[in-house]
């Protein structure tokens, strides 16, 4: 059978989703934890793959193997928390058709990157948020942020090491917000290419510093260049937030 589980998790003791040699994982946690409470082995399958020290508040990842038809899933949030760390939650649990892919069946995602504008760091926000000094002016980021959305190619905002050739991405929401000192980069995609959250996030705060106008960041996105576009924000203030199927 085929059980999707809608999981959170704080990242930043992990080396990302994805099962590393040499690192711990949040697959590999997650996968152990539940091996050990139904006693086999289960083939897991996450809906994406966040990097090293990112984290999740909509999370989906899929379980395949021999679990009886007659187990109650709903059950699985309470019955497994002994076994998985504290940075680790199953909020939910459902029995899906077996031709449901976690991966491939996702919509659009939505990620959040937080940041702390303020002169003197959060100590209770660290590994949780960017902590930015500067003063951000969020409406002006908000009205730059909407030449983002559509469809274009976002080469310019992809780190150099990936293998994808298709930099082609459909941006449906872009927003940038303020709740007290809390600045919210709120934006989602039918896919994102390696950091290109982080890549969009820096870019309008070199908008914020001046360092690249309002209107020439459609400049940017036709340049395919990424030496035009901002720095890629570190890995602290992003969440993915939303996975709509």
């Amino acid at each position: 059978m085929k059980i999707v589980l809608e999981i959170a998790y704080v990242g930043t003791a992990y080396s990302g989703f994805q099962v590393q040699d040499n690192a711990p994982s949040i697959q590999k946690t997650l996968q152990e934890a539940l091996e050990m409470f139904f006693e086999t082995k289960l083939l897991l399958s996450g809906c994406s793959r966040t990097d090293s020290g990112v984290h999740a508040k909509q999370f989906y990842a899929s379980i395949e193997g021999d679990i009886s038809e007659n187990f109650p899933v709903e059950r699985l949030p309470k019955a497994t928390a002994r076994f998985l760390p504290r940075d680790i939650v199953i909020l939910s649990a459902r029995r899906v058709e077996e031709s449901f892919h976690v991966r491939y069946d996702v919509v659009y995602k939505e990620y959040e990157y937080l940041i702390v504008n303020t002169e003197v760091r959060d100590p209770f926000m660290l590994g949780r948020a960017y902590h930015y000094t500067r003063p951000i002016d969020a409406d002006l980021l908000n009205t730059a942020a909407q030449q983002f959305v559509g469809r274009h190619d976002f080469a310019a905002f992809m780190s150099a090491g990936s293998k994808v050739t298709d930099t082609v991405r459909e941006i449906r929401y872009f927003t940038v917000e303020r709740v007290g000192a809390l600045v919210r980069m709120r934006v989602a995609a039918d896919g994102f290419l390696y950091n290109m959250v982080r890549i969009l996030c820096g870019t309008l705060l070199a908008v914020n510093e001046g360092k690249i106008s309002p209107e020439g960041l459609g400049d940017v996105i036709l340049s395919k260049d990424r030496s035009r576009a901002g720095a890629t924000l570190p890995p602290e203030g992003l969440y993915l937030s939303r996975v709509v199927y």
